[in-house]
């Protein structure tokens, strides 16, 4: 198996009325377990960096691990950049071998975010490479961007559309009310807004900031279109408390195999777990990749 381009899993979810669920990964042992999750569920899954992530792994670093992983569990993985508001970066990501990036201009004027992400679609398209954009501002902190949670920063549905049309690209990531980051309170998403949007935009809609988001809530966007989940912090919490617990039952304790392989176990059942909300526990059957 290989990188792959991840539209035919998610046009996919979109027919069935199910999401592909998207995870950022920091480390080895977190691509590991998303990859052995996949393997073990026999479900499609997209393994995200942002660029913070690759200054930290190294690019070539992360393109080689994702390969050697999705080969020796025999699975399709699709490899995609989150966030990214640098031109060059999203190039480099494009010709390492990422088969989705994430063109993130949301904090420009309306037509210079259009540009930015017409430019991306132009060189990505030419080499199968699909394309995520945002319209609205989801609110919290991703990287270096920092979004208040104002209403006037939630997507329009009739911007939305007009957006997806002028620039061409494959996928829209939409504010609806999650957000970046742990929650201080109960997330309300406006599943009003969300409807509109879905009957004016025919392109599969993004859902971002879904950690921290109910199941029930997340089954509720499902249904009424989003056909891609995003989820980091609901992987690196889960991580780092399994960590701290192991040094309370461990304080001399000092093998980080020991350690960051509890953590590993832990995110990978908190990743199996999101693939059954998803609704995509086997969906590998039905997809030629």
């Amino acid at each position: 198996m290989a990188i792959v381009n991840p539209l035919p899993f998610i046009k996919k979810a979109k027919e069935i009325k199910a999401a592909i669920p998207a995870f950022n990964i920091h480390t080895l042992e977190m691509l590991q377990a998303v990859v052995e999750a996949a393997s073990e569920t026999n479900s499609p899954v997209i393994i995200q960096t942002s660029k913070s992530t690759i200054d930290h792994i190294g690019l070539p670093f992360i393109v080689a691990n994702v390969k050697i992983a999705s080969r020796e569990h025999n699975v399709p993985i699709a490899l995609h950049l989150d966030h990214c508001t640098d031109y060059n970066t999203v190039i480099k990501c494009i010709k390492e071998g990422y088969s989705s990036v994430m063109v993130d201009g949301s904090m420009l004027k309306y037509k210079d975010n259009v540009s930015f992400v017409r430019e991306v679609v132009k060189v990505a398209k030419a080499v199968g490479v699909a394309v995520e954009g945002e319209i609205g501002r989801i609110q919290g902190t991703e990287d270096a961007i920092n979004i208040d949670g104002n209403d006037e920063n939630l997507t329009l549905p009739k911007e939305a559309k007009k957006f997806a049309k002028d620039t061409g690209l494959d996928t829209l990531a939409v504010a609806i009310g999650t957000a970046h980051g742990v929650y201080k309170g109960e997330p309300k998403l406006d599943f009003e807004r969300l409807e509109e949007i879905e009957k004016q935009v025919s392109v599969p809609l993004v859902l971002h900031g879904a950690s921290g988001v109910s199941e029930k809530d997340l089954k509720k966007s499902i249904s009424r279109g989003i056909t891609k989940i995003n989820i980091a912090t609901d992987l690196k919490v889960p991580m780092a408390e399994a960590i701290k617990d192991f040094f309370k039952e461990n304080p001399d304790g000092y093998d980080p195999r020991k350690y960051l392989g509890k953590g590993k176990a832990v995110v990978k059942e908190v990743i199996k777990q999101k693939i059954k909300i998803c609704c995509v526990y086997g969906l590998l059957d039905e997809l030629e990749v």
